[in-house]
């Protein structure tokens, strides 16, 4: 997953580059195709393939978690 999330981004970036620096009639349309590959490709795949395995209530900010971080920070001082 992570070499076709590499090959994605490889090729946006080429494309954006390619049509800054190349100067012919379709050059705003590889930005174009670029820029859209990485918003609609590249960031999902990257998203999904980081958080795949991962548990989204160890990253909720709960009423306990808020509780326990007042308690360290009450040992601290």
């Amino acid at each position: 997953m992570k070499y076709l999330i590499a090959i994605f981004f490889i090729a946006s970036v080429g494309s954006i580059f390619t049509g800054y620096v190349m100067d012919f009639q379709n050059s705003e349309k590889l930005i174009g195709f670029g820029v859209a590959g990485l918003f609609f490709i590249v960031f999902p795949l990257f998203s999904y393939y980081r958080w795949k395995d991962k548990d989204v209530k160890d990253y909720m900010l709960t009423k306990e978690k808020l509780d326990k971080m007042r308690e360290r920070e009450g040992d601290k001082r």
